[in-house]
């Protein structure tokens, strides 16, 4: 994968891209925010690795200026900070997954292979339908009634699943398996998360709820 490295602590991106380009990725390392917003527009990279805590503009911020100019690719953020709130903000802005240092290489091998990962569903078809959604899987655009919603490659994902399988139970471990992987540590609270996301961006605050939680179980679209 060709992939876009932002960390500012030298021995730690060093060691990062080396590690990197021996699994094979072709990884271009830059240092602060500012470069790493200008690499990302300009590039075409399969994945961007962004560490919250970068000099001149902070890879949050980078992340939620790339998702206003209608960045679609896949990102990871890495980041000392642990707390439920602060995933759900890089959530929020546009991440696709979090990795809290200090981290283990194999785990980040195992995030980085389930972002790049496709939906397990072949591509059958351009669109798929269900009610007033349609998702286009070329252009990763989903539209309701008209307007066209954007979403996230996790969100994106997530989105397709449900729409391939609408009025099914989708239990909680099909859902790690098929969008991040059982081999990445993905916990209840991202999923929640991402859901809660999803929800905002597609469901009209007083219509009624097309994304259903199943207690005990997981999840089922009903459109």
């Amino acid at each position: 994968m060709k992939l876009l490295l932002a960390e500012d602590d030298l021995r730690l991106g060093r060691l990062v891209r080396h590690m990197l380009e021996k699994e094979g990725h072709q990884v271009t390392w830059v240092h602060e925010g500012q470069e790493a917003y200008q690499e990302a527009m300009v590039g075409e990279f399969d994945l961007l690795i962004l560490d919250w805590m970068l000099p001149k503009m902070s890879g949050i911020e980078v992340l939620h200026r790339l998702r206003e100019e209608g960045f679609q690719g896949g990102v990871l953020m890495l980041t000392a900070k642990d707390e439920v709130e602060d995933r759900v903000k890089g959530l929020n802005t546009g991440a696709d997954d979090y990795l809290v240092k200090p981290f283990e290489f194999p785990e980040l091998f195992a995030r980085i292979r389930a972002l790049g990962r496709r939906s397990f569903t072949p591509f059958k078809e351009d669109q798929v339908k269900a009610g007033n959604l349609l998702l286009n899987t070329v252009t990763r655009t989903l539209i309701r009634e008209g307007r066209e919603i954007p979403l996230t490659l996790r969100e994106f994902q997530l989105m397709e699943l449900f729409m391939r399988n609408p009025g099914q139970v989708l239990p909680r471990e099909l859902i790690w398996d098929r969008i991040w992987g059982y081999d990445a540590d993905v916990t209840s609270n991202i999923l929640d998360a991402t859901v809660k996301l999803l929800r905002k961006k597609i469901e009209d605050p007083d219509g009624k709820r097309i994304i259903h939680s199943i207690r005990g179980i997981g999840y089922k679209l009903e459109v």
